[in-house]
């Protein structure tokens, strides 16, 4: 069966490392950084992609709900099969419960060195209320931004060194007076993704079908 996958830009260390391992022979497609802030223009995006997609039987989507950015999607020819997670920070701490987990022992906010690179984060919001408003009204409104948050987590996907950039987050951590940890990840659900392996952590949508607020978990 032909099969093609389509991810996000901000998870390519993560995704070509698995994809590597896994020896995959067909096509990855990517999705532009930063299109997580505005997830109509993500499902556009996306759909754009499945449109210009023909001979296949599989579109393996690499994403979350992300904002139910997947609503709406198809296919008129392949199946659509994407995780069953509420982000793709779920999708690298090891699934939705995994999150929760980690999320009962104190909110945090997450970084990858993708997200770091690629996306608009907490940190870019700070730089730029700081060159707009100064020192003293930038600390004010990361408060109250980061008032349900005490702490910041490195997730480490085993994607790449951390050393190269983990003082800068110990620093983005301190300035916004939240407890800096590294936390380890997981990429089973992308390695069974690429794998093919979609059990009961994965959704599929048959062709001519639509993804529907249950395929996400909303009802």
């Amino acid at each position: 069966m032909k099969t093609v996958a389509i991810a996000c830009n901000t998870l390519k260390d993560e995704v070509m490392m698995t994809a590597n391992e896994l020896e995959v022979a067909y096509p990855i497609l990517w999705i532009e950084s930063g299109l997580h802030q505005t997830p109509q223009k993500l499902n556009h995006g996306i759909q754009r992609q499945i449109d210009n997609i023909s001979n296949v039987d599989n579109i393996v989507l690499l994403f979350g709900s992300c904002g139910n950015s997947l609503l709406g999607l198809k296919s008129r020819e392949a199946r659509i099969i994407f995780p069953r997670v509420d982000d793709c920070i779920s999708m690298f701490l090891g699934g939705n419960e995994r999150k929760k987990e980690w999320e009962s022992q104190g909110h945090s906010y997450y970084l990858t060195k993708g997200y770091l690179e690629n996306e608009a984060n907490i940190w870019t919001d700070y730089t730029y209320s700081l060159a707009r408003y100064g020192e003293d009204r930038a600390r004010k409104l990361m408060r109250v931004m980061l008032k349900h948050y005490d702490r910041l987590r490195v997730i480490e996907t085993g994607a790449y060194d951390l050393d190269p950039f983990i003082d800068e987050t110990r620093d983005i951590a301190a300035k916004l007076e939240l407890d800096h940890e590294v936390v380890k990840g997981s990429l089973d659900i992308l390695y069974k993704a690429l794998r093919g392996d979609w059990d009961r952590d994965f959704v599929i949508i048959n062709p001519g079908e639509t993804v529907e607020y249950a395929h996400l978990g909303i009802c």
